[in-house]
Parts: structure tokens; sequence; C-alpha cells
């Protein structure tokens, strides 16, 4: 087949609109990126995980209405918090759909509870990073 002139510029503006589409989209998809300012929200702190952990005991142990809404209401902002990682909110979904009353306190009621309640301080709390072990240099033992 051979390429002629016409059939070039037939197809220039058809490439030349598929080039300034591609840049168009490339510009708006940089724009909202620029401009948005995200905040940094910090991890919960080990004292307010155990906080919650020591809520979540006193819900299981005295099975109290009170103490379990306690429990519900400092767990629930933690579902939208956007840094936990997706174990932690299993823990607090666990954590916020058990910590109810019950007329019996069964032992199956309070391990339900204290369950996802030991997990918290594992799975919400901000990893420690491993210090680097300093390395001998070769040669010298």
């Amino acid at each position: 087949m051979v390429w002629n002139q016409r059939q070039n510029d037939d197809l220039f503006p058809h490439l030349a609109l598929r080039f300034l589409t591609l840049l168009l989209s490339l510009a708006v998809l940089r724009v909202p990126a620029a401009q948005a300012k995200v905040e940094y929200v910090p991890l919960p702190t080990k004292d307010e995980l155990r906080s919650l952990q020591l809520q979540a005991y006193a819900c299981s142990r005295e099975n109290d209405a009170d103490l379990c809404e306690a429990t519900r209401k400092t767990a629930d902002p933690l579902m939208d918090h956007p840094r936990l990682p997706a174990a932690c909110k299993d823990a607090v979904w666990e954590l916020i759909q058990a910590s109810t009353p019950a007329t019996p306190n069964t032992f199956q009621r309070r391990d339900s509870i204290d369950r996802p309640a030991r997990r918290l301080t594992v799975v919400c709390a901000k990893p420690v990073k491993p210090k680097k072990q300093a390395t001998p240099a070769p040669g010298k033992a």
C-alpha cells in the first residue's frame, strides 16, 4: 500500500485531536492533585486504645447499658479514621456490634467483647519500626 499525501492530510486532524485530548485530560487530572490539601491524621495513641480497651472490659464485666454505650461511642469514630488498617477496623466493628448488655451475662457474651478489645492494642497501634543493627565491616569480627 502506497501512502500518499491525501491520506496523510486526512489522518492529521484525527491525530492532532487525539493528542490535544490527551494533553487536556492530563492537565485536568493534575489540577485537583495540586490543589488538594491532605490533612495529616495521626494514628490513635496507645493510651487512647488502652482506654477504649478498658471501657470494653468494663462493659463486658459489669453488663451495664451506660458502660456499653460509652464503649460504642468511643469506638465509633475509629471506623472513619483514614489511616487505620482494615484489621483494626474489623476489630473495632466487632467490638461495636458486641458491646450491648444482655440479660444473662454469659461467658460467650463476655468473650465476644473481650476478644476484639484485646486485639485493639495489637492491630491498631502504630507499628514500631525495628532499628537497624550495625553490621561489622568485612574482615573484622
